[in-house]
C-alpha cells in the first residue's frame, strides 16, 4: 500500500508522541519535528507508510539518544494481555468454533498500537476483548483460510505488536501446524521484538525468527535472508497488524491478513469502515479522502 496526503499529518504526530515519552524537553522536541519536516519532502508516495515510520523512528533516537522509548508501556502491555490468557483460554475451549473465536480474540489484540493511538491513551483490554467478540467481520475469507490450512504442515506468521502477542499465542494454540512467528528486528514503537515473544512464552508454542526488518512492517529488502526463505516457501503466510498490511497488501502471496482498521486511509484502502475487523486475503483499490464529503 502506498503513502496518502492523510498520512503526513500522523508522521509528525507520531514523532511528537514518541519524544514526549522520552522528554518534556521542547527545544529536543522541535528539532525531531523540524528533521521530520525536512525529510517529508524527499519521501515518495509510492513507498510504504511503514518506510517512514522507519525514518520517524531513527530520528527520535538520534536527538533522544533512547533506544526502545516504549520499552515501559511494552512491558505494562504484555504483562496485562498474560493475566487475560486463562480466561481467554477458556473463551476458546467453550466456544462452538474455537479456530474462529481465537482469531477474533488475535485481531482483538491489534487495539494495542502505539503507532495509531496516542500513548497517554488507556486501553482497556478487557471491553475490547467483549466489545470484538461480539462484533461481525467487515471482510471474512474463513472457508478460504480453513481450505489453505487444510493443504499446509507450516505456517509463517507475522506478529505486530506487544500485548498482542498474547492473543496471538491463543490463536497459535488452535493451529495443528507448525507455526513461525516473526518479530522486529530491532525495537520500534511498541512492536513485538524476541524479548518481548520469550517474555510472553510464544516460543513454547512455535519458533521465533526475526524478520531482519527494523521498521514498522515487513519491508523485504530489508528483510534477512531466513526470513525470506520462508516468506517465498511458505504455502500460508498470517499477517498481523496495519503495518505488516501497508508492507504487504500487494505482494502476490498467500497471505491472510487479521487485523482492526484503525485510521481511515486503511478502512478507505480495504472498503470499510474505522473499527472494523477484518480476515481477508487480498488488498483492495484506494480513492484519495476528500475533506468536503
Amino acid at each position: 500500500m502506498k503513502t496518502y496526503l492523510d498520512c503526513i499529518p500522523c508522521f509528525f504526530k507520531q514523532g511528537l508522541d514518541a519524544a514526549r515519552i522520552i522528554t518534556q524537553d521542547k527545544v529536543i522536541q522541535k528539532k525531531i519535528l523540524d528533521e521530520i519536516a525536512m525529510v517529508v519532502p524527499e519521501f515518495s508516495l509510492n513507498s510504504t507508510p511503514p518506510e517512514m515510520g522507519r525514518i520517524i523512528h531513527k530520528i527520535v533516537r538520534k536527538f533522544t539518544h533512547s533506544s526502545d522509548p516504549y520499552k515501559k508501556i511494552k512491558d505494562k502491555y504484555n504483562k496485562a494481555a498474560l493475566k487475560l490468557y486463562p480466561e481467554l483460554k477458556k473463551k476458546v475451549r467453550k466456544s462452538k468454533d474455537p479456530l474462529l473465536t481465537a482469531i477474533k480474540i488475535a485481531i482483538a489484540g491489534n487495539v494495542i498500537d502505539f503507532g495509531v493511538n496516542e500513548v497517554r491513551k488507556k486501553i482497556n483490554l478487557g471491553k475490547e476483548l467483549k466489545n470484538t467478540l461480539e462484533q461481525n467481520f467487515a471482510i471474512l475469507d474463513y472457508d478460504k483460510l480453513k481450505n489453505c490450512l487444510e493443504k499446509t504442515k507450516e505456517i509463517l506468521y507475522l506478529g505486530d505488536n506487544t500485548g498482542e502477542i498474547v492473543f496471538d499465542r491463543i490463536l497459535i494454540e488452535e493451529l495443528p501446524q507448525k507455526v513461525i512467528y516473526v518479530v522486529r528486528d530491532k525495537p520500534i514503537i511498541n512492536d513485538v521484538t524476541i524479548e518481548d515473544a520469550l517474555f510472553c512464552r510464544i516460543d513454547k508454542v512455535a519458533k521465533v525468527i526475526s524478520s531482519g526488518c527494523d521498521a514498522p512492517g515487513t519491508i523485504l529488502r530489508y528483510c534477512s535472508k531466513e526470513f525470506l526463505n520462508y516468506y517465498t516457501k511458505t504455502k500460508l503466510i498470517i499477517s498481523k497488524g496495519q503495518g505488516n498490511y501497508e508492507t504487504l497488501s500487494e505482494e502476490k502471496r498467500p497471505i491472510f491478513f487479521l487485523l482492526k482498521a484503525k485510521c481511515p486511509v486503511i478502512a478507505r484502502n480495504l472498503g470499510c469502515r474505522v473499527g472494523d475487523i477484518i480476515l481477508k486475503t487480498q488488498g483492495s483499490g484506494y480513492t484519495e479522502i476528500n475533506p468536503s464529503t
